[in-house]
């Protein structure tokens, strides 16, 4: 995956802080919608290999794979534990009520699974960022 970034500092050990565009929901029209609340740059670290300068336009790049990975982790894993808390309900014979609380508890499981894994993990593997251009 690539995107356009700017290089802000240079860093020890041929690393650069670059500011990144993130992208919208709604395309980037933000005129059209209005509610993008979130910081609209971010800064992150990429290994410069071409020794670009600050202030320089480049395009960065990290594996697919990984972002991926991390939004299959984010958004299928709590879709997953809500229909399979509500199948466990189905299952136990549990009215429609119960059911729809056990996908819930269910729901509220994935979230305190993904916040451990996260602090466990503790910058293990990360995404990493390569200027490439």
């Amino acid at each position: 995956m690539t995107q356009d970034a700017i290089v802000l500092h240079l860093l020890p050990d041929d690393m650069a802080e670059v500011a990144v565009t993130r992208g919208t929901a709604c395309g980037g029209n933000c005129g059209s919608c209005e509610s993008c609340k979130f910081q609209k740059e971010m800064h992150i670290q990429a290994r410069n290999t071409i020794q670009a300068q600050p202030g320089q336009k480049v395009v960065i790049e990290s594996k697919s794979s990984k972002i991926y990975a991390a939004a299959l982790l984010a958004y299928g894993m709590p879709l997953l534990f809500f229909l399979l808390g509500y199948a466990l309900g189905a299952l136990l014979g549990a009215g429609e009520g119960i059911r729809i609380l056990m996908s819930f508890a269910a729901l509220a499981l994935s979230g305190l699974v993904l916040v451990l894994s996260q602090r466990r993990k503790n910058g293990k593997n990360p995404i990493t960022y390569d200027i490439i251009a």
